[in-house]
């Protein structure tokens, strides 16, 4: 099974979608902030990025998911900033933290896609790219052209447009999607997003149509599908229950399913008491027990509670 992009640089498709993205860069619409500001010409809006991405780290990253991991690691690339803010970022010290950003034209972002898969990645592993979704594209034109054949996976909040996933289609092979906050209160105080909910699940539905379950090759590596993750919060700030409901109503039941164990207080935590609380393992195992009662038996075999390094 060949990446999607692949196929999609033959046909110009490819191009088309940089062209549509680069259209709606000029009032940027591009993720629910519909901040509205000429990135193309260096305006900012939420996300801090202009013309150019930025990339705060890149590396064969062991700490993800079996079906991403494999035995040679997930090609991450790590784009500072991001669309959505969590104020617990388990990321903070790579997202928010400018000193480590570098500025990356196209050409650069390809090598480090062909670096990563000359080191051995199984696929590439976008870090919050939905406010990079024209870089991301620009530079993968450059490197399916130098020979980048492994699938591309999308890292995201989930807080994403539908028009905008429309334009990844064909082109994402792999889709890697949180599941943050079941209600706008919470989606309010703790990411200034009280819409994120609705964005979400219409998002994660998106995805869903696209690609569909997880597809794995015979060494039980991804290459093409959904995958979810969700991380439990303390006192259920993200509707756990909820959330797994949702799924269970709305997608396949081989679509793969991380219930995350590893919260902790992080970035702006301290400044909300109700977060400063831990997450057992007992906690996730039960929710893994509501899964499969629920027909959601393609789970995650390392969730419970485990903390996973992100570099």
């Amino acid at each position: 099974m060949q990446p999607g992009y692949l196929q999609a640089l033959e046909t110009g498709e490819l191009k088309r979608r940089i062209d549509k993205a680069g259209q709606w860069s000029t009032r940027c619409c591009l993720c629910p902030r519909n901040c509205g500001v000429n990135r193309l010409e260096g305006e900012l809006g939420f996300c801090r990025t202009g013309p150019l991405a930025q990339v705060a780290a890149f590396n064969l990253h062991f700490g993800e998911e079996d079906p991403l991991v494999g035995e040679r690691g997930s090609g991450t690339v790590f784009f500072g900033h991001c669309n959505l803010g969590c104020v617990f970022c388990q990321n903070h010290d790579i997202s928010d933290n400018q000193s480590t950003h570098q500025e990356v034209h196209p050409n650069q972002l390809a090598w480090i896609f062909m670096q990563l898969q000359k080191q051995g990645a199984h696929n590439i592993n976008l870090v919050t790219p939905s406010h990079v979704v024209l870089q991301v594209p620009k530079a993968l034109e450059l490197a399916a052209g130098d020979g980048l054949n492994i699938p591309l996976v999308y890292n995201t909040s989930s807080y994403d447009e539908v028009h905008t996933l429309k334009l990844l289609e064909g082109i994402v092979d792999i889709y890697l999607a949180d599941s943050k906050f079941f209600y706008s209160e919470q989606a309010r105080k703790y990411a200034d997003a009280p819409d994120y909910p609705q964005k979400a699940k219409e998002a994660i539905l998106e995805m869903h149509r696209q690609v569909g379950g997880l597809e794995t090759d015979d060494q039980g590596i991804a290459r093409r599908g959904l995958m979810i993750r969700h991380l439990v919060m303390p006192d259920n700030l993200a509707g756990s229950d909820e959330w797994l409901q949702f799924f269970a109503e709305n997608l396949s039941k081989d679509t793969f399913l991380n219930i995350m164990g590893q919260y902790r207080p992080a970035g702006m935590a301290h400044n909300y008491p109700e977060l400063l609380g831990r997450v057992s393992g007992n906690q996730v195992e039960t929710l893994n027990k509501k899964a499969r009662k629920l027909g959601l038996t393609n789970l995650d075999q390392r969730s419970s509670g485990i903390f996973r390094l992100l570099v």
